[in-house]
């Protein structure tokens, strides 16, 4: 369960300010597969992070009963001087999981060979997201926030991402951001829309799906 109350966040753009939410009351389900549609610039990522924790609102506040991961596809919480390694052994200890179990998972799901042992400042983008989604599937949460990152890599990459996202889809929730509704719809099983500062749950996800193409149309 994932409650927001009175939650309100905007930030500085150009001449004026960029609303993400505005006094949002919502409360989410718990064990569900969320799309999180809207137009480009509406503030989706910035949801994601404030949902993680990452991000700070400017009042009210997020509620969950359960664990969150951090949004999947965003390596900027990487430290750039440490290694992949480093970065995954500080991440074991930080959520209190076996550290070498999580290493050794990483090592192999994330395919990035000698790069592994390299500083993060050395990664490509697509490098950094292959770590993320891979130290964050390595660890059990409840929530999962997946922010575009099964379209990272060549196609066996992505099939091999696909498949052990479905395999914790069994067990646990996500809200997943994709601009591809084919992957939405073989993910997903609910959906929300951010419009204007508002954020609306529809229970229908081809409910969601339509009404994010008619904003998108208009």
């Amino acid at each position: 369960m994932i409650q927001f109350q009175k939650l309100s966040k905007s930030f500085r753009a150009g001449n004026g300010r960029k609303v993400v939410v505005r006094e949002l009351d919502l409360l989410l389900p718990a064990k569900k597969s969320l799309a999180l549609l809207g137009r480009n610039g509406t503030g989706k990522s910035t949801l994601l992070q404030m949902i993680a924790g990452t991000v700070r609102p400017d009042s009210g506040r997020i509620i969950s009963d359960g664990t969150i991961s951090w949004p999947v596809g965003f390596g900027g919480s990487f430290h750039r001087d440490l290694t992949g390694a480093q970065n995954v052994r500080f991440i074991a200890r930080i959520y209190g999981v076996d550290t070498e179990e999580l290493v050794e998972f990483v090592a192999e799901f994330a395919e990035l060979g000698n790069h592994y042992e390299m500083p993060v400042r050395s990664y490509s983008a697509g490098m950094r997201s292959r770590l993320a989604f891979g130290a964050s599937m390595g660890i059990h949460f409840d929530t999962y926030l997946v922010d575009e990152v099964t379209a990272v890599g060549d196609a066996a990459f992505r099939r091999k991402s696909r498949a052990v996202f479905k395999e914790r889809m069994k067990h646990s929730g996500a809200i997943l951001v994709s601009h591809e509704m084919m992957q939405i719809r073989e993910f997903c099983d609910a959906g929300m829309l951010l419009e204007d500062g508002q954020l609306t749950y529809f229970d229908d996800l081809e409910e969601a799906i339509s009404a994010h193409q008619s904003l998108m149309r208009g």
